[in-house]
């Protein structure tokens, strides 16, 4: 894969709340970032956000980092979404931010034809990723399931095949953040302006609106520079 003119920076809304997500996310991140060689940089939520800080600074520190980030990656992992990530996806969407959703669940839970609620279906600038991660992490071990269990443990060889699944997977997102990123904003110019000032407004940020309104004009001039909008 030849390298990028520019990097672009990736919004990686996921949950946050166990051990496995943050090993998860970090893992996954830093892959895409290798695998990309250094073209997508993913932005972290949870290296953002202070649990001393009060849940509402929490939020309005999450939508304004979504905001600046030229692409965005939703995990939508688990037989319920996540209702934070749903927030963000949507709160992406009405910005035209190209994303990929991304799905490593191997259970079915859609009502559609993808395996999540429909009403997360069907949006413009937007490409899925929808892998079983247990059958790959499998693919991947397949040559040391004949190894006595000390030396699987001492060799740590659960954790270099679920590495090398990770790889996978994460070559799979940065081919899907390199289709969305070529695709044409849907919305037209003449509405750019005014739409980012409702959004600087509507989700009731802390700040002066005045203030708000230019941080927001600022991300809008930094995306029309790069050609995302």
């Amino acid at each position: 894969m030849k390298k990028m003119k520019s990097s672009c920076t990736v919004y990686f809304a996921s949950e946050l709340f166990t051990l496995k997500h943050l090993i998860g996310n970090a893992w996954l991140a830093e892959a895409i970032y290798e695998k990309s060689h250094g073209g997508y940089r993913c932005l972290l939520p949870q290296d953002l956000e202070l649990r001393s800080s009060t849940p509402r600074n929490i939020r309005d520190m999450d939508l304004r980092a979504l905001l600046a980030c030229d692409l965005a990656l939703f995990c939508f992992d688990g037989t319920e979404l996540d209702a934070g990530t749903v927030v963000e996806f949507m709160f992406a969407k009405f910005a035209d931010i190209p994303a990929v959703i991304l799905r490593t669940d191997l259970r079915a839970a859609g009502d559609g034809s993808d395996p999540w609620n429909l009403m997360a279906s069907f949006y413009p600038r937007t490409a899925n990723v929808v892998i079983d991660s247990l059958a790959t992490y499998k693919t991947t071990s397949v040559r040391r399931r004949r190894l006595d269990e000390v030396v699987r443990l001492a060799g740590q060889h659960s954790s270099a095949a679920a590495q090398l699944a990770c790889e996978q997977i994460a070559g799979a997102c940065v081919r899907a953040l390199d289709r969305v990123r070529e695709i044409k904003p849907i919305m037209p110019g003449h509405l750019r302006e005014e739409v980012y000032n409702w959004l600087a407004l509507m989700p009731g940020l802390r700040g002066k609106q005045r203030a708000l309104r230019r941080e927001f004009e600022k991300v809008l001039e930094r995306k029309v520079d790069k050609d995302l909008l």
